[in-house]
């Protein structure tokens, strides 16, 4: 199977690049992934423009895609975990798994699945998206 992944992230303020990668490698462990299955990064529109983020997009080589909120609230019949104080903060009720599917969706103009549901570390979320390619739906 010719899997690939979109990670979405969530962040705090602040929130450094190394953090966000170590918990990065850990959804990407847990999925049995290697890093080169990941083709994109996504957030809000709001968080792309973090510092550690950015380094992260930059350190991995992967582009890192901010995403409207509108477009990330679109799926919050989809996510796992919605939070109303993820939804006060950012207007969506949940950014990592949203963002993850909307970026898979638009690259693949098709139906995106989560991989990896939300996962925390103390200032960050992740999630997995997967993209499949057509000849290997069921």
């Amino acid at each position: 199977m010719n899997l690939k992944l979109v990670a979405g992230l969530g962040c705090r303020r602040g929130c450094p690049a190394d953090e966000l990668q170590g918990l990065l490698l850990q959804c990407l462990a847990e999925a049995g992934a290697p890093l080169d299955a990941l083709v994109a990064l996504a957030s809000s529109e709001a968080r792309a423009a973090e510092p550690g983020l950015m380094a992260l997009a930059e350190r991995l080589a992967i582009p890192l895609h901010g995403l409207p909120v509108d477009i990330l609230a679109a799926h919050e019949g989809r996510l796992s975990q919605p939070s109303e104080r993820v939804r006060e903060a950012s207007g969506s009720p949940g950014v990592a798994e949203a963002a993850a599917l909307a970026q898979a969706e638009i690259l693949i103009g098709g139906h995106a699945i989560l991989l990896i549901d939300k996962r925390r570390s103390a200032s960050a979320t992740c999630a997995l998206a997967c993209i499949r390619h057509e000849a290997e739906r069921p």
